[in-house]
């Protein structure tokens, strides 16, 4: 799995937003920075970042990933 591959994927998933994704293999972190998550719970934020990528979870290309998930005004806190 190439950190390319996930950065589209995420930035398809929530369009407009900031993504960067850092790692190699099979274990990635992720910081997704997006209005999408305004008035959601962290756990939330998290299961639609899962969502995105969870045909490559289920079928092992991508088995570790790490999870920022912010909005804007947070970001610049």
């Amino acid at each position: 799995m190439q950190t390319d591959l996930i950065e589209q994927r995420l930035s398809e998933h929530f369009p407009g937003s900031e993504v960067a994704v850092s790692g190699d293999g099979s274990h990635f972190d992720v910081r997704v920075v997006s209005a999408a998550f305004s008035g959601l719970r962290a756990v939330k934020r998290q299961q639609l970042v899962y969502a995105a990528v969870n045909d490559w979870i289920r079928d092992g290309s991508l088995h570790a990933i790490n999870i920022k998930a912010i909005t804007p005004e947070e970001a610049q806190a």
